[in-house]
């Protein structure tokens, strides 16, 4: 009996014990109470309490101002550490949006591992630093987005033409120099969004005429029309998130569209990416992946090497720089579109998703890298991924020049069945003016006039093609055209769009700068083809489209 009353009082001892240190490590230790107990306004300690933002709409409930005390309503004047450091300047007001919402982390916590989500068990981690405007993907989509060169070309026509003289943009310009130049216009840093007064031009124009010094002369010039439509492009990517801007712009250059939807658009090949960037990073193998148990660092490996990440990926590595995986990796963080109250929708959300409006350019450049690109190369010269099967090189002018624009828009249209090449009229694929754009871009990358439709047909037995064939195009054709490092030609789709012409002119005279030589003239590996051997292999291969 004496040892149970012992037991009894020492475990009772332990239990208070145990709970004395609980409320000490929670009234006077926790990190959120001393990094409070540091703030001062005026010399006057902050009453130190838990803070909070809430926004039911938003379905949020954020802490993070128990320590980012100065990003709290009201709590401004608060200084101290850099923990207290208030808001940069945004658009949106942090009071009403709280912090989750645009970087992610876990909200209801109050200590820092858990709040910033590094945690394993955390499902969405906070958003790197350096890839802070990627929360903005959370709400917006930018509209209108074009590739790199085409966007790189705008932003450098507005730096060409002193357009920072009078405007600041993005945190520069719109200041007054030194030598009297320049002037403290309207910001632009968001009007791709908000929008701006769409006979700006014609107004400079008669400011500047009405001027006789300052700015208005020193700084404005008559622009051309085609620097007016570079400016147009580039002030429409003005949505105060100039690095997200530019990742998207570096996404629509490698052809990640021809396998992937974002937001309904795009190819069925791969995922869909719409959601990309709210990955769960305990559902992802870190394996392979060297930069540790991060997200961002997922995505980078991903893109550097696909089959090592995701075991069986089918995607080819992206010959990029280090920089420019940087920027796709951001782009793909900035990939979190959940649902939204319809207050909080914005509008360039609203015209994507309810409107039809496109969130990239529709230029024939822009179509083509967002689209095409990823297996047919940046100038349409053709892809081989090791171990994979050849994309044709597009725009290569020998096949250009003896195909018609209508045999282009067909091919992109209906595509080829039974090979990876998806057919792009479907739902969530291009439009016919976007197709027609594409076929535009190829002109212009070959240099070639479109082919006139010819109605010549060969009219031999297709049995005396048999051997020819088999002995001159089934090692890259396949014994049954069936592809192979060349692509395939028993396909009912191809040979329905090509004419008996287009295939002899092909075997005739081969593809420049890929692994089909022209048949005309032989080599010290292969005889040359006569005139009547050449439509024999015609007939043999068109007997494959009744097939």
């Amino acid at each position: 009996m004496r040892k149970n009353k012992l037991l009894l009082l020492a475990s009772s001892l332990g239990v208070l014990l145990l709970l004395i240190v609980a409320a000490v490590q929670e009234n006077w230790l926790k990190p959120w109470r001393q990094v409070q107990a540091a703030g001062r306004i005026d010399q006057s300690a902050i009453d130190v309490q838990l803070r909070q933002i809430t926004n039911a709409k938003l379905g949020i409930g954020d802490r993070c101002v128990s320590c980012h005390v100065a990003m709290a309503p009201g709590e401004q004047a608060v200084k101290g550490s850099l923990m207290f450091a208030p808001h940069k300047p945004v658009v949106h007001d942090p009071a009403e949006y709280g912090c989750t919402t645009c970087h992610s982390g876990q909200g209801s916590a109050t200590e820092k591992d858990d709040a910033h989500g590094t945690v394993h068990f955390w499902p969405a981690p906070m958003i790197p630093l350096r890839h802070a405007q990627a929360g903005c993907g959370s709400c917006h989509v930018a509209l209108g987005t074009p590739g790199r060169v085409a966007f790189d070309r705008a932003r450098a026509t507005f730096d060409r033409l002193d357009c920072r003289a009078c405007h600041r943009v993005d945190g520069s310009g719109g200041t007054i120099r030194p030598d009297g130049g320049g002037m403290e216009g309207p910001d632009l840093s968001r009007v791709g969004i908000a929008g701006y007064d769409a006979d700006w031009y014609a107004k400079h124009s008669a400011k500047s005429e009405k001027a006789a010094a300052g700015p208005w002369k020193t700084s404005f010039a008559q622009t051309g029309a085609g620097d007016l439509e570079l400016l147009r492009a580039y002030l429409a990517t003005r949505t105060a998130a100039p690095a997200l801007v530019e990742a998207k712009s570096t996404f629509l250059s490698f052809g990640c569209l021809g396998c992937h939807r974002v937001g309904g658009v795009g190819g069925d090949e791969g995922p869909d990416l719409t959601r990309a960037g709210e990955k769960d990073p305990g559902q992802a193998d870190f394996t392979h992946v060297p930069e540790g148990h991060r997200l961002d660092g997922w995505i980078a490996e991903h893109f550097r090497s696909p089959a090592a990440v995701t075991a069986g990926s089918q995607m080819p590595p992206v010959a990029a720089s280090e920089k420019d995986i940087d920027r796709l990796t951001m782009f793909v963080l900035s990939l979190r579109r959940g649902d939204l109250p319809g207050v909080y929708t914005p509008v360039d959300r609203m015209k994507a998703a309810r409107f039809g409006q496109r969130e990239f350019a529709t230029d024939g450049a822009t179509l083509f890298g967002a689209f095409c690109s990823g297996c047919h190369g940046p100038e349409g010269q053709g892809r081989q991924a090791p171990g994979g099967a050849a994309f044709p090189a597009i725009a290569n002018p020998d096949f250009q020049s003896i195909v018609s624009d209508k045999f282009l828009t067909e091919t992109v249209r209906q595509g080829r069945p039974g090979r990876r090449m998806p057919g792009w009229a479907k739902e969530g694929g291009l439009r016919p003016e976007e197709i027609a754009r594409v076929v535009e871009h190829l002109r212009s990358l070959s240099g070639t006039e479109p082919a006139a439709e010819d109605s010549w047909s060969v009219a031999i037995d297709p049995l005396e093609g048999v051997e020819i064939y088999d002995a001159n195009c089934s090692g890259c054709h396949g014994p049954k055209g069936q592809g192979g490092k060349g692509p395939a030609l028993a396909n009912r789709a191809f040979l329905d769009l090509v004419s008996d012409k287009y295939l002899f002119e092909t075997v005739r005279r081969g593809r420049r700068g890929t692994a089909m030589a022209g048949f005309e003239e032989g080599s010290p590996t292969r005889r040359a083809l006569a005139k009547d051997e050449m439509e024999a292999v015609v007939a043999y291969v068109r007997a494959w489209q009744g097939r």
